[in-house]
């Protein structure tokens, strides 16, 4: 049996992220989608694999946005959904996510919005809190995956109750990390639903949406009053003179450093599941005769700027600290907060001399991210580089977010920027029309990308002639995190089961790019043969072109075998142009120039064959 189905009562081991999913199954949610983004990805991929014996809809969308209306709509039909994405997936959905909050639900509705502090694998640390306190849409935030789960269940009920949209932010050290999560009773999803049509109230045109906001302020004040009763929050210690409020994960830093540290006796713990608004009359019962309070939060100050706009119109007198004392950059560590408090409270715990992970860092040997063996990417750019060269012509390479932004490293260096999704060919219709002819300007973007984000800035470029090369990586799938399916994969991307495949190369055309080609990067002298007609292209006719490399991605579908992979040392010139110019990790210095096959590492895709001038990689047939 799926751990996401196991019967009330049970323990099980579970991500943050397959928490919340077991929550929304716990609550009846009936729809579910989201776009795959780390450290979100595995709520939406858990819902899937239990979406038919359940009985509920699950789908991947092209993006956040689509996501967010779809799940939107069956929350105003009274059917109660989930959205999920990562933190800068909700800049993407931001647009319906600020209406929403005026129009309002007639089912439970949980946006679920995934931060990264510290860019593991994102752009920026961005704190989706602010968003709450912008769009006038309550913030939660869980400290472990147990509550991660119950919080979501409760979330269903408050958001049915106020008729609002509720955020649940979660953030890395909670979603990708295990725990075991005491399971409740899964409720039969409702799937489908009734829209009552009532335009004063989901038209949101100027005449109804002034009215529509004087609603809005009279719900918020109804939702701070409410946060008051959140089980969520809890007070431990009352009426110390030293207090610490802590949202989110910070209280599991807090209270593990106190109870190690024996001192937990020695201060009050407001303890914070709702971020946005944080619960007024509780802060200032515990402030009130405080005489200094630190703020412990993962990300920005929201929780601190809130209770000291609290404190200020209340005219209480004393030291808060916050940022001011914990780092406000990446995530909060036993270090951090532990620097915190001795600052805040002029106490002494005995802590590290620096942080763990600093130590560790500088202990463990330095790994960075490459492109793997066999990675369709690596003649891509190979071929490219060559390309280039031949033709003596500079380029400026607008890069995008995906494993191919690994393109920046070296041998190839072939990223000048990288924004956000779909900015690569955003940037290229600007940087085409005011750099100098001679500059060429290539827009690199993934299949997923494209899908997600490329499709209106392809077509603005076609309707403004805007003369640069995109080269679209296609490796079938989303494969950076973790093989999500997407419009052009082979694999339904919703619990339909339905597969309907749209070629890129279909919809560049259908936006009207004449010169739009397919090839396989594998074959590199051809690439090399369509890369230089298109450059030309451009060059000379300005306007824009298309490229789609088209190849399985290595990890998700192994190329076929034709045999292994050897160097003929008589025949190695020591030319280095296969461990370092094309810089297959498989492929190395073995200490005297001549190139040698790491075994293990090596696919036996036979990429490099046509890279060896001399041809001394060959393939040798398997018997």
């Amino acid at each position: 049996m799926h751990k996401l189905l196991l019967p009330e009562g049970s323990k099980a081991l579970m991500l943050g992220n397959e928490a919340i999913a077991r929550g929304a199954l716990e609550s009846g949610v009936g729809f579910a989608s989201a776009y795959p983004g780390t450290p979100s990805s595995e709520i939406i991929e858990s819902l899937l694999e239990v979406a038919k014996e359940v009985g509920m809809y699950v789908e991947w969308s092209v993006n956040e946005k689509v996501a967010y209306e779809a799940a939107y709509a069956a929350a105003l039909c009274g059917v109660r959904s989930l959205v999920a994405m990562k933190h800068v997936g909700l800049n993407v959905a931001s647009d319906p996510l600020m209406t929403s909050a005026y129009i309002g639900v007639e089912a439970g509705f949980v946006v679920v919005t995934a931060d990264d502090p510290n860019m593991h694998s994102s752009q920026n640390e961005q704190d989706n809190r602010w968003y709450g306190l912008h769009a006038y849409i309550p913030v939660f935030e869980p400290s472990t995956p147990q509550e991660a789960k119950d919080l979501t269940v409760f979330l269903y009920d408050f958001s049915e109750k106020h008729k609002h949209p509720v955020i649940l932010r979660s953030v890395t050290r909670v979603s990708h990390t295990h725990s075991v999560v005491t399971l409740g009773r899964i409720v039969k999803p409702k799937t489908k639903g009734f829209f009552v049509k009532n335009p004063k109230e989901r038209v949101a045109i100027p005449q109804y949406a002034r009215e529509m906001k004087k609603k809005l302020l009279v719900k918020w004040r109804n939702i701070c009053n409410d946060i008051e009763k959140n089980p969520f929050n809890k007070v431990i210690n009352s009426g110390m003179k030293n207090v610490i409020i802590a949202s989110g994960v910070g209280f599991s830093y807090v209270y593990e450093l106190l109870k190690t540290h024996n001192v937990l006796d020695k201060f009050t713990i407001v303890k914070l599941s709702s971020a946005v608004p944080v619960p007024r009359e509780a802060i200032l019962n515990e402030l009130g005769n405080a005489e200094k309070a630190l703020i412990v939060e993962e990300g920005d100050p929201v929780v601190e700027y809130q209770v000291k706009v609290i404190v200020a119109e209340e005219k209480v007198g004393l030291e808060i600290y916050g940022k001011n004392v914990i780092e406000p950059m990446g995530e909060l560590s036993l270090f951090k907060v532990a620097e915190g408090v001795k600052k805040a409270f002029n106490i002494e715990i005995e802590t590290p001399t620096r942080d763990f992970q600093e130590d560790v860092l500088e202990k463990i040997p330095h790994r960075p991210p490459t492109l793997c063996p066999g990675c369709p990417y690596r003649p891509l750019y190979y071929a490219l580089k060559l390309t280039l060269a031949k033709l003596k012509v500079e380029a400026v390479f607008s890069g995008d977010i995906g494993c191919y932004t690994l393109g920046v490293n070296k041998p190839f260096e072939m990223h000048d920027t990288v924004v956000d999704m779909g900015a690569s060919i955003g940037l290229a219709n600007g940087f085409s029309h005011v750099l100098d002819e001679k500059t060429l300007t290539i827009a690199f973007i993934g299949d997923s990308t494209f899908y997600h984000a490329g499709i209106p800035p392809l077509l603005n470029a076609v309707v403004n002639n805007a003369p640069f090369l995109t080269v679209v990586f296609d490796n079938e799938t989303t494969a950076m995190t973790g093989f999500q399916p997407h419009p052009g994969s082979d694999k339904p991307t919703s619990s339909l089961n339905v597969n309907v495949r749209v070629p890129i190369e279909n919809i560049a055309m259908a936006l009207g790019v004449a010169e739009t080609y397919v090839v396989d990067p594998y074959s590199i002298g051809e690439t090399e043969a369509i890369l230089e007609k298109l450059i030309k292209y451009v060059i000379s006719e300005r306007k824009p072109a298309v490229l789609i490399a088209r190849r399985p991605c290595v990890l998700y579908k192994p190329p076929l075998k034709h045999g292994v992979m050897v160097v003929e040392e008589a025949e190695c010139i020591k030319c280095r142009l296969c461990y370092d110019f094309f810089s297959c990790p498989a492929i190395v210095n073995r200490g005297d120039g001549v190139a040698e096959i790491v075994k293990n590492l090596c696919i036996d895709c036979g990429a490099c064959v046509e890279v060896c001038p001399t041809r001394a990689i060959k393939v040798v047939k398997n018997d």
